[in-house]
């Protein structure tokens, strides 16, 4: 599969404009993002570093043609991803047991896009802005995001977790993978 040069692509004013306006920020993922929403409220989360999560949390999600690619990861909780503007954006995710499924959140359907998808937790994921300038979407996550719920694939890991799916899997890692926040 042929990548977009990511981070070599010079930013659009357009997009600067939109980054600007809605006060994003690069992603350690790729792409850029800020949080929009966090519930007051949380929840008990004992299978998990710290066990409390806030119950719901919401951000907005740039893709652009400077950091086309959200690098695959895992998230433990659910996450809503919602089709905003711009050009289509493919996810691949990959299941516990190994099955590869691409799906594409955009603008038309009759192309067989889709508005809105969930990605379980447990799931492997990448988004892709293949072609286009920009792709903006949201995130609902629930319980609520937590880096510590979040696992940046490694190409050792995935080589090992997903050995025939390594070949189509390989260009969505990080070489080097920053660790989790604190």
């Amino acid at each position: 599969m042929n990548l977009p040069n990511t981070r070599q692509n010079p930013l659009e004013p357009n997009v600067r404009r939109l980054i600007e306006r809605l006060g994003l920020e690069a992603h350690d993922e790729g792409g850029y993002f800020r949080q929009i929403h966090q519930s007051e409220w949380t929840c008990e989360t004992p299978d998990r570093p710290g066990g409390t999560r806030y119950g719901i949390n919401t951000i907005y999600y740039l893709m652009t043609a400077d950091s086309p690619v959200g690098h695959l990861h895992l998230n433990r909780s659910d996450i809503i991803h919602f089709f905003h503007a711009g050009s289509p954006i493919a996810y691949y995710t990959v299941s516990p047991d190994g099955e590869l499924q691409r799906t594409v959140l955009g603008p038309d359907p009759d192309q067989g896009h889709v508005f809105q998808m969930t990605v379980p937790g447990g799931y492997w994921k990448t988004s892709v802005l293949e072609q286009g300038e920009f792709g903006l979407l949201s995130e609902a996550v629930a319980p609520g995001f937590d880096y510590r719920d979040r696992e940046l694939a490694t190409p050792d890991e995935i080589q090992r977790l997903f050995p025939r799916l390594w070949p189509q899997l390989e260009a969505f890692t990080l070489k080097h993978p920053k660790e989790a926040h604190d």
